[in-house]
């Protein structure tokens, strides 16, 4: 598996107590903080990150008109449910 491209460093400020965490959990599992903080963030996009993406294209769709009416979905549902589709 390649190695993925890097941006330039950061500089990031954090609160004592995180870092020193982040420090210990590097140390046990015999990482880099770098690493450790990279994973962190993998996750929270997966997560909370991933629903905000979402929300965001929800918002990009429906300004460049692509969405459809609430009414218009459930008659076509209707539609569908008896039957009638094309």
């Amino acid at each position: 598996m390649a190695k993925p491209t890097l941006s330039d460093p950061i500089t990031l400020r954090l609160p004592i107590d995180l870092l020193e965490d982040i420090e210990k959990i590097a140390e046990t599992a015999d990482r880099s903080r770098s690493w450790v903080i990279v994973r962190a963030l993998k996750y929270y996009l997966m997560a909370e990150g991933s629903e905000i993406l979402s929300i965001r294209r929800g918002g990009e769709d429906i300004e460049a008109g692509r969405f459809v009416e609430a009414e218009e979905f459930f008659t076509e549902l209707d539609r569908l449910d008896r039957g009638d589709a094309a």
